[in-house]
């Protein structure tokens, strides 16, 4: 694989987890609302029709929690502009549900052609464990989200010709970076998101410039599968708290099968590490930091197992953040694939 293609799949990912990963209205009287937690089971996956009429949320963390709920049930097309230090894109979004199944796709209109496409269902907060039940994804990030940040409703501001209510969210420590967000008063879907490094500074903005005729699923949208950890011999010795490893398949056809990819995500930020082999046929990317577009790449190269090979931290995170977690991937082949697939965080 060249360092191109690396360096094309990496930003791809990362931009997905944007445009797909984050984040709606609603009901009866306040005593009678079914607790959005409460509203998904494994056999039928998450009711939509509980957002209908739904009383506006009184606090952010429940703004917040029926946002990532939205995301999956509203059916809209938009246009919206991302604005970073690699310019100014402009892109057509659409989402649609049918059989329970989601479609997300994301077309940008100027620059280099790139369209992004997704199907899939509602993911699960983690690999598949006999011990405990495993959660839809919006209720396990809720479960720990203000262990790591603090969110509190800033007022409220018209973005693209609606009225939105806007988020402040403040990280707890240093090793992650502070979001700002704008969410639909009508539907809760996110209108505008600004990315914060660790002094304040604006490192992105994404916004919707016209939202289409949003409409509400008028059913179930189903959960994904319940997966197996990958039987990789390698681990993150080291995770910032509350990065936890995402059941998502991540094989793809930039990547050899020789490839090892996980995903990890605290609910707000993504990383990816990627472990593999070098042969010397291929350029190999240069030890050290990268920066792509807005993220940033740690490389590292060592011996495995006998085997050179080259570790890639990838991720919207500080780079002596992403330089700890590359230092500490550990080769352990001895362990099974429970083991090694959970990684460590603290």
């Amino acid at each position: 694989m060249s360092a191109s293609g690396k360096c094309r799949s990496l930003a791809g990912w990362t931009l997905s987890a944007l445009l797909f990963g984050l984040l709606a209205p609603l009901t009866q009287a306040a005593d009678q609302q079914v607790p959005l937690a409460s509203a998904w089971n494994d056999e039928e996956g998450f009711d939509c029709r509980v957002l209908k009429d739904r009383e506006a949320p009184q606090g952010a963390s429940q703004w917040f929690e029926r946002s990532m709920w939205a995301n999956h049930c509203f059916i809209f097309q938009a246009r919206a502009v991302r604005i970073s230090n690699d310019g100014v894109r402009t892109l057509a979004l659409s989402h649609d549900v049918q059989d329970g199944i989601e479609r997300e796709v994301a077309r940008f209109l100027d620059g280099p052609a790139l369209i992004l496409e997704r199907r899939g269902r509602i993911g699960r907060g983690g690999w598949a464990n006999v011990q405990s039940d495993t959660p839809a994804s919006p209720t396990a990030i809720m479960s720990h989200l203000e262990e790591f940040y603090r969110l509190r409703i800033d007022g409220e501001e018209r973005v693209a010709g609606r009225n939105a209510v806007r988020l402040d969210i403040e990280p707890l420590d240093a090793m992650r970076y502070g979001h700002r967000l704008w969410l639909d008063h009508a539907t809760a879907l996110p209108l505008k998101q600004v990315l914060l490094d660790s002094s304040g500074r604006e490192l992105e903005t994404f916004q919707v410039t016209e939202l289409q005729r949003p409409r509400l699923y008028d059913g179930q949208v189903q959960l994904d599968e319940l997966r197996e950890p990958p039987p990789d011999p390698w681990r993150a010795g080291w995770l910032p708290p509350g990065y936890v490893p995402q059941p998502v398949a991540t094989r793809s056809s930039v990547h050899d099968d020789a490839v090892g990819h996980r995903l990890f995500s605290d609910g707000l930020s993504t990383l990816s590490v990627f472990v593999e082999p070098l042969d010397g046929d291929g350029p190999a990317l240069a030890p050290g930091m990268h920066r792509l577009g807005i993220s940033y790449a740690a490389v590292r190269h060592l011996e495995l197992g006998g085997q050179p090979m080259q570790l890639v931290a990838m991720g919207e995170l500080p780079p002596q953040v992403l330089l700890r977690i590359v230092e500490q991937i550990v080769w352990l082949p001895q362990e099974g694939p429970n083991e090694a697939a959970q990684g460590a965080s603290g």
